[in-house]
């Protein structure tokens, strides 16, 4: 497992819609195994091991980050912003931001002023982030309207070999694909593996469509993240018992595959690999939503990596359960075959 190559990732801006800079690093990363890389309109890199293969196996891991896009600069060289996904405004009243401008960080800070420390429920639309321009005119020599904004955050290492960074979510399931697809390549896979760093999974969706569209696969396997029920004021009710470090979260859902399940179950039993499980009693409010309703019906299976304060920049993972996840699904793409029964009857 490279942490670097992760740790280069989550240093790598990849707002909703601007994910560009980030998916050369994973079409680069991907050219160490795949024997074809693909691209699409929808800004996708796939990584392909044995293209020949009728057994296609979808990995899909998305890799853009929640955010914000510069929508007005004032007179007085101030930015305001718009959401670029589920981020929760609130919590960036005081802190450092960057913002992306024709490859090139432009760095600010979202103004404290007295409103907001005093107003419950913050909106975007209340933030003003000062770049120290002095007037409109100065402020457009380096930012534009359109322009994404993120925290300006760094990875820390914590204790119990526990990794704390901005975007987590969801750049830990794309590394996750990417070395499993490199690890079953090595161990000497047979199936046809796609591993898709998908965009714009925090805003449309489209990522995961227009991958699933164009590879036509037989199964496919969604790495996201999950909430955990061991940060404070959280609940196992809500969804299940999930730990952070206590392994690999599989899901149980009405968009879940039976059978992939049982398989997934199987190998962590025979390799020892730890797994929890989580609820989802409809959708999954992920990828795999989309790539469960593309073509004739593709059936899917959630590993989730279990997260800490999901949608902040302080957002907390354990690498052990990254390597148990990579590990449980290179296994898996080892054992997958063409002519496995899908069907939950048989």
């Amino acid at each position: 497992m490279n942490r670097e190559f992760l740790k280069e990732l989550l240093l790598t801006p990849s707002v909703s819609g601007h994910e560009e800079a980030i998916q050369r690093k994973a079409l680069a990363y991907g050219e160490a195994f795949a024997q074809k890389q693909l691209c699409d309109p929808a800004g996708n890199v796939i990584s392909v091991v044995n293209p020949e293969s009728a057994c296609r196996v979808l990995l899909c891991g998305h890799i853009d980050e929640i955010g914000f896009i510069v929508t007005h600069i004032q007179n007085d060289g101030m930015l305001r912003l718009a959401k670029a996904g589920g981020v929760r405004p609130g919590l960036y009243v005081g802190t450092p931001v960057q913002i992306l401008h024709e490859g090139h960080k432009v760095d600010g800070v979202v103004a404290v002023t007295g409103s907001l420390i005093k107003k419950g429920d913050v909106t975007a639309g209340d933030l003003i982030v000062d770049i120290g321009a002095e007037s409109r005119e100065e402020a457009l020599q380096h930012v534009a309207i359109g322009d994404p904004v993120c925290a300006d955050t760094q990875v820390h290492e914590l204790l119990n070999d526990r990794v704390s960074s901005r975007g987590l979510d969801d750049r830990t399931g794309a590394f996750v694909i990417l070395e499993a697809a490199k690890r079953a390549a090595q161990k000497g896979a047979q199936a046809g593996i796609y591993a898709a760093t998908t965009v714009g999974e925090e805003t449309t969706m489209r990522g995961a469509y227009y991958a699933a569209s164009r590879v036509k696969p037989s199964c496919a396997i969604i790495v996201d993240v999950t909430w955990v029920s061991d940060a404070p004021e959280t609940n196992a009710a809500d969804t299940g018992e999930v730990g952070l470090g206590k392994g690999p979260v599989l899901c149980m859902s009405s968009v879940v595959n039976k059978k992939m399940n049982a398989l997934l179950k199987q190998i962590a039993k025979d390799k020892q690999i730890p797994v929890q499980w989580e609820l989802a009693p409809a959708g999954t409010s992920t990828d795999g939503d989309k790539v469960n309703l593309s073509g004739e019906g593709v059936p899917i299976a959630l590993v989730s990596i279990p997260l800490r304060y999901m949608h902040s920049s302080v957002e907390i993972a354990s690498w052990r359960d990254l390597e148990n996840c990579i590990e449980l699904i290179s296994e898996f793409l080892l054992q997958i075959q063409e002519g496995f029964d899908y069907c939950p009857l048989s």
